[in-house]
């Protein structure tokens, strides 16, 4: 979180000194900051104790759909652009590069956390089933 907010720092003092590259670095922080209202909403249903409902199912994944989309499949749409482009000079295309890698950092952490979540709610809903399977069999839980 520290190197995607000081590379958008550093993107914004560039853009500003050199007179030239505000539309890359402008599109960057927009593909950016997209997803931060979803964070947001993610923490607003922890804190209130909704989270762990339909809501925040719907959330998460749009969040990661969102993340996915944009910053990594736009995003790369844009890096690709930026380093063909003669215009920008090296170390504007470097940034570019620094931050669609701090992109894939963040991406694989909440493609770990979308698979984990998966795995945990298809294992509560296994037990679920099992645990209604046995109720519809004999007429009571079994009881371990």
């Amino acid at each position: 979180m520290l190197a995607h907010h000081t590379l958008s720092i550093l993107g914004i003092i560039m853009a500003l000194v050199l007179g030239e590259s505000g539309t890359e670095v402008n599109a960057v922080l927009f593909g950016s900051e997209l997803t931060n209202p979803l964070l947001q909403m993610r923490w607003f249903l922890r804190e209130t104790g909704h989270y762990h409902s339909f809501t925040g199912d719907v959330v998460d994944f749009l969040f990661v759909a969102l993340f996915t989309g944009v910053r990594i499949g736009v995003g790369a749409r844009l890096l690709f652009c930026e380093m063909v482009s003669p215009t920008p000079k090296w170390f504007v295309k470097a940034g570019g590069v620094a931050m669609y890698a701090v992109s894939w950092c963040f991406m694989f952490s909440i493609w770990r956390f979308a698979w984990r979540k998966s795995i945990k709610k298809y294992h509560a809903w296994r037990s679920r089933r099992s645990e209604e399977r046995q109720l519809k069999h004999n007429g009571h839980l079994k009881i371990h």
